[in-house]
């Protein structure tokens, strides 16, 4: 679910370093919205990321 509709960001894996330098797994995941947006001429509900939105890439319905 953690991925965009728009864009297709998801999930972003990688290694967190504490401040002692010990090594732990981490993921990043996107800041997704589910929002109505107009998609084919319908309204419909979609899980779009904020970038995508304040970008204007989704027109919103109202």
């Amino acid at each position: 679910m953690a991925k965009c509709e728009v864009c297709g960001k998801g999930v972003t894996f990688g290694i967190k370093v504490s401040h002692s330098h010990r090594r732990s797994n981490k993921a990043w995941k996107p800041n997704i919205r589910r929002v109505r947006a107009i998609v084919d001429g319908t309204p419909k509900k979609v899980y779009v990321c904020t970038r995508c939105l304040r970008s204007g890439k989704v027109d919103r319905a109202v």
